[in-house]
């Protein structure tokens, strides 16, 4: 049995860096990735594709392996990177774009990101197991933004 937790996160991020620093790290995935907290594993899948493996979070009975594929699609002349699911890698299916605008003396990054975990323990565990899923992954990715915008020269 499964439990399916879905999930759309939006947040908004504005750094010293100039726009092109911004678009040239988010858009090499291996260097934007090396920022997110606990990945295992990056695989490289070919045509701009990654496979993300993050550490187990949990007790050795009860965890959260989270493992998925997006590819990804970078447009410099817009300035975003999005990404979308490879059906049928992982137990997750995520996707999600970054939308960078210049500003006078810094760049605002603007993050979307949506889909759903699925989690391999019985529908009992429910209640306990979505909020903690939906916790942890914001804090996740809250740990990543902190970690962009040291790499970007701070937040403004």
């Amino acid at each position: 049995m499964s439990i399916t937790v879905p999930f759309d996160l939006s947040y908004e991020l504005e750094v010293r860096a100039g726009i092109d620093e911004v678009y040239a790290l988010l858009a090499d995935v291996p260097a934007s990735a090396s920022h997110f907290p606990h990945v295992e594993r990056l695989v490289d899948l070919g045509r701009n594709t990654y496979r993300w493996e993050l550490e187990k979070v949990g007790t050795e009975q009860v965890n959260i392996h989270t493992v998925y594929a997006s590819k990804y699609v970078c447009d410099r002349r817009k300035r975003t990177v999005s990404w979308t699911p490879v059906p049928g890698v992982g137990n997750a299916q995520i996707a999600g774009e970054w939308t960078l605008t210049r500003r006078k003396s810094s760049t605002h990054a603007l993050l979307h990101i949506h889909g759903e975990i699925g989690v391999g323990l019985p529908a009992l565990m429910k209640l306990i197991v979505v909020p903690v899923v939906e916790h942890e992954n914001e804090r996740l990715v809250r740990q990543y933004l902190h970690n962009l915008a040291q790499s970007l020269g701070g937040e403004v």
